[in-house]
């Protein structure tokens, strides 16, 4: 009890924040931020502008027809990147009565890479191609884009390399869309990642640099290698702005969805949104474009693993990455590999510090209850990771912590008028017989 963590001795935090006893012993919690801002009194000063997430949004449009020409399953959508808003009010009949209606946002059928990833990380790397393009005098902004698709373009992006780390999805969106352009890509892969993602990088051409140390070790990796090689780009998914931004792209998107199935979100409609969290990029580009449409109309949730509760650590000791889940004893061994971050990011924790509603932490077992659930009410496949924003609901009205964040918002008389979306974060490529093995592993358990 005497070891220090960023300066103060585990005695000290477990004093000053007693539910720190209950991570360590990975029990399931619910915390709420307290540093959240009143939107009606504070203005809020944006780290990222929504210029720069419009801009963003234009350059998927531009890359559209280059992404309907090369991968058949985006043709459908003319080759924007974008997944489908579903009702599972058969699912949530299942858990308990409780106002609100339940919503599925189903990135697990994202084109191309089968996971929220598709967004930030394919986004990332479209945007470094366009700039080599543009700046070899290949590519105008008023291009027809699918011209991309030419061994002239490859010829020129094969004498680019990218490398990322990853515990898998981010990898297979990295990769998938970096091979098909034609750069070399390294994929430094966690000792997480499953077998079959592995696979599949290398089937498409991918170099797959494997690790029996967790993600931290394999981002740290794909740093070093992009450092001793000249025309090599690094994408960072603990600190990048680009990542972050294609993120955030899906919240106009979302509030679209919304309108087109007449679900209003305003003072008396309030709008509960639920994102699984690994080192924090994915979620928090979501949950910040979120928060600039609806401000204080959205409540905010990120969802963790037990044993992987590193954003939740970072963001309520305040120290962000400056504490890992190691430092106080906890394993990040779980099967949500996605999740699987003993060290979340910085740059997306202090961005989050104001807009952020809570934290919650969910159990493997409860994970694969919920898959097994949910493919038999909706036949919708997930992979564990993606069902974790699925409890939060069930969380916010049956936890005392919960309870008091809906008396202190005075939100007791409206949550009638809810609507929580559980964000599902990926299993679309998940090989069917691995995925008949997650549907086993929930069989007999309980919520």
């Amino acid at each position: 009890m005497d070891k220090n963590i960023a300066g103060k001795t585990m005695e000290k935090w477990i004093d000053e924040l007693p539910m720190i006893k209950d991570i360590i012993d990975t029990n399931e919690v619910f915390w709420i931020n307290s540093e959240i801002a009143d939107f009606k009194k504070t203005d809020i000063t944006w780290a990222i502008k929504k210029e720069d997430i419009e801009d963003a949004k234009e350059r998927l449009k531009r890359f559209a027809p280059y992404i309907a020409k090369v991968f058949p399953e985006a043709r459908e959508n003319n080759g924007i990147i974008e997944s489908p808003l579903k009702d599972i009010s058969n699912f949530k009949s299942q858990l308990q009565d409780i106002n609100g209606r339940l919503l599925l946002k189903c990135d697990n059928y994202l084109p191309i890479s089968g996971s929220i990833k598709a967004r930030g990380g394919i986004y990332e790397v479209l945007k470094h191609a366009e700039e080599i393009a543009i700046g070899q005098g290949l590519l105008s902004g008023n291009d027809d884009y699918s011209k991309i698709d030419s061994d002239e373009f490859k010829n020129l992006f094969k004498k680019y390399s990218i490398a990322v780390g990853s515990t898998g999805n981010l990898g297979l969106s990295i990769g998938i869309i970096s091979a098909k352009l034609g750069f070399k890509v390294y994929v430094h892969m966690s000792a997480d990642a499953k077998e079959w993602k592995k696979e599949l990088l290398r089937e498409k051409g991918v170099n797959v640099i494997e690790y029996d140390s967790d993600y931290s070790k394999a981002v740290e990796e794909g740093r070093k290698q992009a450092q001793n090689e000249p025309n090599m780009y690094f994408i960072d998914d603990e600190n990048s702005i680009d990542l972050f931004t294609g993120y955030s792209v899906a919240a106009e998107r979302l509030k679209e969805q919304l309108e087109g199935m007449n679900i209003t979100v305003d003072e008396e409609h309030p709008l509960f949104v639920y994102l699984p969290c690994g080192v924090g990029g994915g979620p928090g580009g979501v949950a910040y474009g979120l928060k600039m449409i609806y401000r204080e109309n959205v409540h905010l949730f990120f969802a963790e693993p037990t044993h992987s509760p590193c954003m939740l650590l970072g963001m309520m000791t305040k120290m962000h990455d400056k504490v890992s889940v190691f430092d106080f004893g906890i394993d990040n061994i779980t099967d949500a590999d996605g999740l699987a971050v003993g060290r979340p990011s910085g740059f997306v924790g202090k961005v989050m510090e104001n807009l952020l509603s809570g934290v919650y932490t969910v159990k493997d077992d409860k994970l694969y209850m919920l898959l097994n659930l949910l493919a038999k009410k909706e036949e919708i496949y997930l992979e564990p990771s993606a069902l974790a924003g699925i409890p939060g609901m069930f969380s916010l009205y049956n936890t005392e912590a919960g309870k008091e964040y809906i008396r202190k918002n005075n939100l007791e008389e409206k949550m009638k008028n809810s609507t929580h979306i559980a964000w599902a974060t990926g299993g679309g490529m998940v090989p069917e017989s691995q995925m008949k093995s997650y549907i086993e592993l929930g069989e007999n358990k309980t919520f």
